[in-house]
């Protein structure tokens, strides 16, 4: 007798725990297909430590195949599904087509970039959802420094200086609070023109910072940012972005050659594709993960609106300490569909919350218990080390290697501004030259000549790399000097004419 598959896709913290859980769970009953777009599970919560040069980007990726002994890897976007057929569709890293045939399937797909109608943005501004954006901001950061200590026009190197974070969630703070000690750092060894020093500037149209938490996290967080000399305005946002800087909803202009976006997340358009019941992009579910009229079809993580069985009427938040429960959850619900064990429906209990805000400073209310500076560093440093599912010795060697050398702040160059597009529904994948469905630079967000973007180096000077190997599509002009290669185009969105 054939074993059932069980095809889940996505390995962000519900996909891979629910892989990691029936891998332990099915003894070899069943076989595991894991469908992801790369090798390894990304910690997300670490990743402004990769852009400030804290750790480096291994440290936060786990191996799939490493640490899944019992799972089969299947590298590839899933681009449609036939809940028919009971059928996944797939496209590899190298544009060739494949399917999977399930018995039991789960979408753990996760989140991408959360967009805005604001003019400019699209082109303008980076998202901080992959290993590849983080790569890139860590150098655009170091390089705008450089160019702004070797520049005379006090203008232009005030403008290279000023680095400005829309959004003052989990993400945006954690990338404001690290990336002002690194730039400090930078200026420490390589000082700017006399009394300048780099200014980051968080907005958020919310009233205070970390909305979402606890009122005293909010506080410590704002002190500790504002002690720093970060500019927290709250009650601001974007109105337009230009290639010279951003036009704040208050009036004002802020000359600046980076605009990071971290406004949010939304669920990965996927979800969107099946045709199901959605609450606001997330599909529903039952308390025990399954989608209704589909008992076949589990879904857990961002992608998921999970009934809060603590707040009846509401869903989870779209947090990886719920995904990474959820997923526990929904292996042991695809375990007793098959007669192995009782079904759970999903509860959860708030453990509390911890901020990272670079050096030794922290927000943490563990259990409820609200902790500030050294005592939430440790704490929040030991949370992070427990909760990943690897790589703790090399995390914690790169921690304690930072604390007593300074850091290299070095160009690698590896990822470009056109690679790494805001609108994009792979943000974990760089695009590369020549790739699947490419498209002319000029007709896509984040497509422009580089000498357009806040922080590019002029187009004529970008190198493509590999473009020559790589043939481009018949309808694709070759990489040049004002086109950049590679794909950005969104699978979610529709023209007219389409079907």
């Amino acid at each position: 007798m054939s074993r059932p598959r069980i095809v889940i896709v996505g390995a962000g913290f519900a996909g891979y725990r629910t892989a990691q859980t029936l891998s332990r769970t099915a003894r070899g009953r069943a076989e595991i297909v894991l469908l992801n777009p790369t090798d390894y599970f990304l910690y997300l919560p670490l990743l402004p430590q990769v852009a400030a040069g804290v750790l480096e980007p291994r440290r936060v990726t786990v191996s799939l195949s490493g640490t899944l002994p019992h799972v089969r890897l299947v590298l590839g976007e899933a681009g449609r599904i036939d809940l028919d057929a009971r059928q996944v569709h797939y496209t590899g890293p190298e544009g060739e087509g494949g399917t999977l045939s399930y018995d039991r399937l789960v979408l753990a797909a996760g989140s991408v970039n959360k967009l805005l109608p604001i003019p400019g943005v699209a082109e303008h501004a980076h998202g901080f959802r992959g290993l590849p954006e983080a790569l890139y901001l860590r150098d655009h950061v170091t390089r705008q420094v450089e160019l702004a200590a070797a520049t005379d026009d006090p203008k232009r190197c005030s403008s290279r200086c000023t680095f400005v974070v829309v959004g003052a969630g989990y993400t945006g703070t954690e990338v404001a609070a690290h990336g002002q000690l690194f730039t400090d750092a930078q200026v420490a060894k390589q000082p700017l023109r006399t009394g300048m020093r780099p200014r980051w500037i968080l907005l958020d149209i919310a009233d205070r910072v970390l909305p979402e938490l606890d009122e005293r996290l909010s506080r410590t967080a704002d002190t500790v940012l504002r002690e720093r000399g970060v500019d927290v305005r709250m009650g601001t946002s974007v109105k337009e972005a230009t290639p010279d800087g951003v036009l704040l909803t208050d009036g004002e202009f802020v000359e600046t050659r980076t605009l990071v976006w971290c406004v949010g997340v939304r669920p990965d358009p996927l979800a969107e594709s099946l045709g199901l019941p959605l609450e606001r992009g997330r599909l529903l579910v039952d308390p025990h993960l399954q989608v209704p009229g589909r008992p076949e079809v589990f879904a857990c993580g961002d992608a998921a609106a999970v009934p809060d069985l603590e707040k009846p009427g509401s869903y989870t938040p779209m947090t990886a300490q719920h995904a990474w429960r959820q997923g526990k959850v929904c292996a042991h619900n695809i375990a007793a569909s098959f007669g192995d064990g009782e079904r759970r429906a999903y509860r959860h209990k708030d453990l509390g919350f911890v901020v990272d805000l670079g050096g030794v400073k922290a927000a943490a209310n563990p259990l409820g218990v609200n902790l500030s500076g050294v005592a939430a560093g440790a704490v929040t440093r030991g949370y992070h080390l427990a909760a990943m599912p690897g790589n703790r010795v090399r995390v914690a060697a790169d921690w304690l290697l930072d604390a007593v050398l300074p850091r290299q702040a070095v160009q690698l160059g590896l990822v470009r501004s056109w690679s790494v597009p805001l609108d994009t529904a792979s943000p974990e994948v760089a695009r590369v030259p020549g790739g699947p469905e490419g498209e002319p630079a000029k007709t896509r967000p984040g497509g422009e000549p580089a000498k357009n973007q806040p922080g590019g180096e002029p187009a004529k000077n970008q190198p493509t790399a590999g473009a020559s190997d790589v043939a481009p599509p018949p309808d694709q002009p070759g990489p040049g000097p004002d086109v950049a290669p590679g794909p950005v185009r969104r699978t979610d969105r529709f023209t007219e004419g389409d079907a």
